[in-house]
């Protein structure tokens, strides 16, 4: 089963995504071997696949800018389309700008549009065919949930509001609980244990999901083991939970799973290596940025009075106390009446302030933060201390985000949107631990890259 950074992917997604790219790449070569003919075509062949291996990658790129390698939500045909034609469109003028500065690997006019219509055609196609797959949840994995209480609906809402889960749930088995309201009622209940076997073979279940919300005397241990020596994998209900979604159920977590989970390791190499790369992405961000800076600064100070930048306090790794730089997006009165949640669209934020939290140049500056070592580029976003004491009171394992540094992006900020209460902070928390529990070098990059996304179709702003 693909996963990335312990995160599952359906073997389904996986072969959509690499089956879309090569249909790109053999509609473009077979469009060059019409024209050109097959013995300039096989004198050059070597050319001729890197410049479609080229608008290959440049168009899915650009269909994963813009969400439609997202496939969990329902979207209409013609939505969809009218967004591909529009990713295509900006993949056409990525590509007149790499032709203008790298002229040799150019596809003559009348191959490439020729190949765009030819293209456009073929990947309609392809995923109206996948969307009779997703909708119908052919190739779907069978599995059993064991448990009916709450950690089992949790689980069951995930797989059956996702069309590209990769799941199917068969039924559930109750073990002496009580039915969640939350079960979702197009799926049946078993309540005896000693048929899960059968059950198993009958309908061809490849897992069971144990999700019992307390396991102390209700866990079938005989049946289980029956079924994991016939081949079927068992798997604990809230691990399932995280590879499947990306985040760690936080309520439903007890210590002894975090403690003798996989995971929350500090490695020497790994730190020193996401130094290197908070100190590189630092300075570039700065140096690239600094046209940018100015003239928000500028703008800054026209607009209403006060300073350029403003700091706050924020807690840090193990909960030491620094303050963060930002550029000054409301009033300087902001605060007269005490600290307060941010909000959409807030009445306090000036102007321009409002469009530099929508692009995030306010961020910015927290550069400055990462060179001096109090940040780092990726990690939890830092609060403030009055939030935190609050926070810590009511959220469950709350202080454990202050293990890592904070970040100016992080996975929370590019999978969950932008809120400002104490259920926000639970949902963002889930996500944090998650990162804290998987974190290494290729998922930070990852979190980077994923950040241009959120940055330029300016999701989760505030």
């Amino acid at each position: 089963m693909p996963f990335l950074f312990k995160k599952y992917y359906p073997s389904r997604n996986v072969f959509f995504f690499l089956g879309e790219g090569l249909l790109i790449f053999l509609v473009i070569s077979g469009v060059y071997f019409f024209f050109k003919g097959s013995q300039l075509f096989c004198d050059a062949v070597l050319l001729y696949g890197l410049r479609a291996l080229f608008v290959t990658l440049i168009f899915q790129l650009c269909l994963y800018f813009f969400d439609l390698y997202d496939l969990s939500g329902v979207s209409s045909q013609a939505e969809v389309y009218a967004r591909i034609v529009q990713a295509f469109g900006v993949g056409c003028v990525m590509l007149g700008v790499v032709y203008f500065f790298v002229p040799f690997i150019l596809i003559s006019s009348q191959v490439f549009w020729t190949a765009y219509v030819a293209i456009c055609v073929t990947v309609f196609a392809w995923r109206f065919l996948y969307n009779f797959v997703l909708d119908r949840r052919m190739f779907s994995q069978s599995i059993i949930v064991l448990g009916t209480g709450k950690l089992a609906a949790e689980i069951a809402n995930e797989i059956e509001n996702a069309r590209d889960s990769g799941y199917k749930i068969v039924f559930f088995v109750s073990s002496k609980e009580a039915l969640s309201p939350e079960l979702p009622a197009n799926v049946p209940v078993h309540s005896e244990i000693g048929d899960i076997l059968s059950l198993s073979k009958k309908h061809r279940v490849e897992k069971i999901v144990v999700a019992l919300d307390d396991r102390r005397g209700k866990t079938p241990i005989p049946e289980l083991l029956q079924c994991k020596m016939q081949g079927i994998s068992i798997e604990n209900g809230i691990t399932f939970y995280e590879g499947v979604t990306g985040k760690i159920l936080v309520e439903n977590v007890n210590p002894s799973w975090l403690i003798f989970s996989d995971g929350f390791r500090k490695n020497p190499i790994c730190s020193l290596g996401k130094r290197f790369l908070d100190i590189v992405f630092a300075a570039v961000g700065l140096l690239v940025a600094s046209p940018v800076m100015l003239i928000s600064a500028i703008i800054i100070k026209l607009e209403s009075p006060g300073t350029i930048f403003y700091s706050q306090e924020r807690l840090g790794e193990r909960e030491k106390v620094f303050k963060v730089i930002k550029f000054r997006s409301m009033g300087c009165d902001a605060e007269k009446d005490g600290p307060v949640w941010a909000m959409q669209n807030d009445c306090r934020v000036t102007r321009y302030g409002g469009f530099m939290r929508k692009v995030r140049i306010d961020e910015i500056p927290q550069m400055l933060n990462v060179l001096k070592g109090e940040m780092s580029f990726v990690g939890p976003r830092p609060e403030r201390p009055v939030f935190v004491e609050e926070l810590a009171k009511k959220i469950p394992y709350y202080s454990l985000r202050h293990s890592v540094k904070p970040g100016i992006t992080g996975w929370a900020q590019i999978c969950y949107p932008y809120g400002a209460s104490e259920e926000d902070a639970l949902r963002k928390l889930e996500y944090d631990l998650y990162y804290i529990k998987n974190l290494s070098l290729p998922i930070d990059l990852w979190i980077v890259f994923q950040t241009i996304k959120t940055v330029l179709f300016q999701k989760g702003s505030r």
